[in-house]
């Protein structure tokens, strides 16, 4: 484990040259790493794992994801299983449904953490949270996480290019005085980039807070405030999209993930430099107190409770369909439909 300073802040790293995969299969060669659930995060962690040569199986209810399980080649009786199953023949329980289903789920999974087992989350909220969940593991049982920073999808497809998704983990409970080894094998195994230090509770509340701030729900609200000015004022829909959604996610989010924010101020127009100095400041000002807000609902609990609360109200699913279905055909990201269909390498493929 090195120590490396971001930002003049020294933390705990793991790195792929430091942990080897070679060290993460000693480590777990003895071990059966159950995934449960195929939906968001286990397609990803699972295949990851079989293609580094790690022993898995997965766990999954007959639907749309055991289908999914079927075509990504797992195996049933050999290498796929109904949950029940899956968690007893684990040795390592992956819990990657979501928070709602692991709440449902718990009863069923608990039975079969027989002491000397590892659970493992990609998510802190269940334990975080465990006196509104219920989620409250056997005290001989390791407790440990990998939380990727990105999408199933991102994490699978980053794989295959022979790159990876940076990951936090965390040990909760040591019952084996091998929690830290398993953890960080499992990390190295699912392809992870490199490995920082985390706990349950910080990684749900920034994660929480990302979710909700410039990961999806800040940068919408700001996309469209944009978008919508731009409408009012008399521009059409195309220039708008361009101007607010195409340029920042085709050419400018590329060359800031490369090179950062700071190499973006030092290398763009003259204009855009001192407009961008400028009017950073004020939005700073305008968000910040939102941020805020948010924060304090994260840690008060209070949006895991909204989470718990709408998952279990009849009728959820539907509304929540009505919602999404209204984001989608809202005019901005109908236009950006159109829009990315005339990319040019929408067009050369046709």
């Amino acid at each position: 484990m090195a120590k490396i300073s971001f930002g003049g802040v020294e933390e705990n790293v793991v790195t792929r040259e430091e942990f080897t995969l070679e060290h993460a299969r000693e480590v777990l060669k003895d071990e059966t790493i159950a995934i449960i659930g195929y939906g968001i995060q286990g397609p990803g962690q699972g295949l990851n794992l079989r293609d580094n040569g790690f022993n898995v199986i997965v766990g999954q209810r007959e639907g749309k994801s055991y289908d999914k399980a079927l075509e990504d080649g797992w195996v049933p009786g050999e290498t796929l299983f109904s949950i029940e199953e899956a968690c007893k023949r684990g040795t390592v329980i992956e819990y990657l449904i979501s928070d709602a289903a692991q709440i449902q789920q718990w009863p069923t999974v608990k039975k079969y953490l027989t002491p000397g087992k590892a659970l493992y989350f990609s998510h802190g909220f269940a334990i975080t949270y465990k006196d509104r969940t219920g989620v409250i593991p056997p005290a001989d049982v390791d407790v440990i996480m990998v939380a990727p920073k990105g999408s199933g999808t991102s994490l699978r497809r980053l794989f295959v290019e022979g790159r990876g998704v940076n990951s936090s983990y965390a040990v909760y409970q040591d019952a084996t005085g091998k929690a830290l080894e398993r953890t960080l094998a499992l990390g190295i195994g699912i392809g992870s980039g490199y490995l920082f230090e985390t706990d349950f509770k910080r990684e749900v509340y920034s994660d929480l807070t990302g979710e909700r701030g410039t990961l999806m729900g800040a940068i919408q609200g700001i996309l469209l405030a944009q978008y919508e000015t731009l409408r009012e004022h008399g521009h059409t829909p195309s220039e708008a999209f361009n101007e607010t959604v195409e340029e920042l996610t085709q050419s400018l989010m590329p060359l800031f993930a490369e090179k950062g924010m700071d190499w973006m101020y030092a290398n763009c127009s003259t204009t855009a430099q001192r407009g961008a100095l400028d009017w950073m400041g004020p939005f700073h000002d305008a968000t910040k107190p939102v941020f805020e807000k948010l924060y304090q609902s994260v840690a008060s609990g209070n949006e895991a409770q909204i989470s718990i609360d709408s998952n279990s109200k009849p009728g959820y699913r539907e509304g929540l369909n009505k919602e999404l279905e209204a984001l989608r055909n809202s005019e901005m990201w109908r236009t950006g439909a159109e829009v990315r269909a005339l990319r040019p390498e929408k067009q050369e493929k046709k």
